[in-house]
């Protein structure tokens, strides 16, 4: 909680002092995701590979070499599953996450080019989402959501509030074993920056 209240501060403190800022959506997919559950009693780990789609609010204050940006996700594993010992199917994560983005991946620059982010935040991850079996409940396993905290690195490209990266991102619980691992394409969208994409060419 703390760290989201200092990450609303700085963006409100950017606000006052840049003029551009930026909303929009944030979506893409993960090549592969595997998020582990502090637990003794059965394997806790399941992974999804391919089928994990994300979508969530984003907003972007700075300029057009630096800027911060705050986003939300709902992201979802259709086929996550833990080949070890299959307890049910299904993944979901709802990281939060604020960043600093350089140059293409500002979400307020006009020229094309390519850019770097880095950042952090707190994470809600759940596995064994549509259902854990009877045999593993009766074990006492109980699949709820636990947190992780996250870092991230994504590099890629940009230009007139579109962007496209490559990111990847790790989490820990510092008072137990869980973690959880996110590999994957991000497409950001600024809104109010694709409406003002103009054709060069025009005004020649």
């Amino acid at each position: 909680m703390k760290s989201i209240l200092c990450l609303l501060f700085s963006l409100m403190t950017l606000t006052s002092i840049y003029s551009q800022v930026g909303l929009g959506l944030t979506s893409g997919i993960d090549i592969y995701q595997r998020y582990s559950n502090a637990d003794s009693i059965a394997y806790g780990s399941a992974g999804s590979l391919l089928a994990n789609v994300f979508v969530g609010p984003k907003i972007w204050v700075g300029g057009d070499k630096v800027s911060l940006s705050l986003e939300a996700q709902a992201n979802i594993g259709l086929l996550g599953l833990a080949v070890k010992d299959y307890k049910g199917l299904g993944m979901v994560a709802f990281p939060i996450i604020g960043r600093l983005n350089f140059q293409g991946l500002s979400g307020l620059d006009k020229e094309g080019k390519m850019g770097f982010s880095i950042g952090g935040g707190i994470q809600y991850n759940k596995t064994e989402l549509y259902y854990l079996s009877n045999s593993f409940e009766d074990r006492g396993v109980d699949r709820s959501f636990f947190r992780t905290y996250i870092v991230e690195t994504a590099v890629g490209f940009g230009m007139s509030g579109f962007s496209g990266a490559v990111y990847l991102r790790y989490g820990y619980d510092p008072n137990s074993t869980a973690n959880s691992f996110n590999l994957g394409l991000q497409f950001d969208f600024n809104i109010p920056k694709l409406k003002s994409i103009t054709d060069p060419a025009s005004e020649l």
